[in-house]
Parts: structure tokens; C-alpha cells; sequence
């Protein structure tokens, strides 16, 4: 089963990248646009250089490692003794869905635009949640397989 939902993640984190995470307009009587991880760093990427490197960290880098490890040991092509690494990256990976709900509670307080939850917030939300629980099964079998020994 865990093959499974890892194969998935490696499909489902990149699809959550280009998902819409949320909608926001300056207006109510306008159309709004779409706001995704991608378009988000194409933005702040012409703004902020340094912010968008840690956002690309958090959002794309760090989730992705971990997948990519978690197959690794998975498919025994890498020792289960790095399962502890993989606390780290699932939490810098949980740190950037907190970031966007901040910005959308925040931007909402404002009141100056629209802002709506999108689609892709779920998805990209519960790509993070399913790879932090694949992560603490991973350990916690590799730590009863090794207790048994």
C-alpha cells in the first residue's frame, strides 16, 4: 500500500503545483484570477529573488525529496535508517501550506478584495498530509521489522 500512495504523490504533487490554490480579485465586481504555487513564485520570483528560492524549497523541493526517498526505501534501493530525515523535510513541507492559509486568513481580514479557497489548497494540503503519514508508517514498520530481529 505504501508503494501505492507514493506512486500517486509523485503524480499528485506536481499536478498541486499548477492547481489553483485560490482565486482573489481586487474588486468583487471583477473576474478573479487564479493563484497557484507556480504562478506564485513567477511572482514573487520578479519581486523577491531570495523569497521565492525558500518558497520553492518549502513547496517544491522539500515534499518531492521526501517522495522520491520514500520510494527509494520502499523499493530497498536506499537503507530505512534515513526514515528520521524525512521528519524534517515533511515538516518544512507543512510549513508552506501554513504560509498560504496566513496569507488567505490575512488578505480576508483586510477586506479590500475577494479571496476564495480554490481546489488545488485541498489537494496540494492533503498531497502534504498523505506524504507525512506515508512517512511516519515507513518508520514505524522499519522500527517493528528492526525490534523483531
Amino acid at each position: 500500500m505504501y508503494r501505492f500512495v507514493n506512486l500517486s504523490l509523485l503524480i499528485l504533487f506536481p499536478i498541486s503545483w499548477f492547481a489553483p490554490l485560490m482565486r482573489a480579485g481586487l474588486l468583487p465586481l471583477f473576474n478573479l484570477r487564479e493563484i497557484s504555487v507556480v504562478t506564485g513564485l513567477q511572482s514573487l520570483w520578479s519581486n523577491d529573488v531570495f523569497l521565492a528560492f525558500v518558497v520553492a524549497i518549502f513547496a517544491l523541493v522539500a515534499p518531492y525529496a521526501k517522495t522520491i526517498i520514500l520510494a527509494l526505501i520502499h523499493w530497498q534501493r536506499l537503507s530505512p535508517r534515513v526514515t528520521p530525515v524525512l521528519g524534517i523535510l515533511a515538516k518544512l513541507a507543512m510549513a508552506d501550506v501554513f504560509l498560504i492559509a496566513l496569507y488567505i486568513t490575512l488578505a480576508k481580514g483586510l477586506s479590500v478584495g475577494r479571496l476564495e479557497t480554490a481546489w488545488g489548497l485541498y489537494l496540494f494540503t492533503a498531497c502534504i498530509i498523505a506524504s507525512i503519514w506515508e512517512s511516519w508508517a515507513t518508520e514505524r514498520t522499519h522500527k517493528l521489522a528492526r525490534n523483531l530481529q
